[in-house]
């Protein structure tokens, strides 16, 4: 007989060891306390299973996946939550700080807005093509390019610190 328990432990021990490996090589860290941080891949695993995609377990999903695909994990939040916050909203990725256990994660308001204003901004995006306004980051030691808010806390690809990252002109 099988252990259905037992399987569905095996899962999320495999996307976890996943996400943790995805998470190094990108420069991210994972909640440290492994037991939370495994919970939430468990309510990703069920969302998966209820919607089709990993819909973030902090938040309410509508199960349409063109309305939800900004909060499929990694959001698209995830980058400026850590950067004002040193966790993501649901505080699966964390800072460096956090991650090393010098701080700890504090419940943060969440930045995805309402679906109203999300539809409107959809509507405007589809009638006017706009730069995008964030800077890009250029790493001096491999020349990696990113635009976001800020630079990343590691590169990506070399493993420099920030403080190697310049405004791309």
């Amino acid at each position: 007989m099988i252990d259905v328990k037992k399987a569905l432990n095996l899962e999320v021990d495999r996307v976890y060891a996943k996400i943790k490996k995805d998470a190094d090589v990108g420069g991210y860290h994972l909640n440290p306390d492994v037991q939370f941080a495994k919970d939430l891949v468990l309510g990703l695993l069920i969302n998966e299973k209820r919607y089709g995609y990993w819909a973030c377990p902090c938040r309410l999903a509508s199960g349409i996946k063109n309305e939800d695909v900004d909060m499929i994990c990694p959001c698209d939040y995830r980058d400026a939550d850590l950067i004002e916050h040193e966790a993501c909203y649901c505080a699966l990725y964390v800072s460096s700080k956090i991650g090393a256990g010098k701080e700890a994660a504090e419940a943060i308001p969440d930045r995805r807005p309402p679906k109203e204003a999300r539809e409107e901004a959809k509507k405007k995006n589809k009638r006017v093509r706009r730069l995008p306004s964030l800077p890009v980051w250029h790493c001096k030691v491999c020349g990696y390019l990113c635009a976001r808010e800020q630079p990343p806390e590691i590169c990506p690809i070399c493993k420099a610190g920030k403080e190697r990252f310049e405004v791309f002109a």
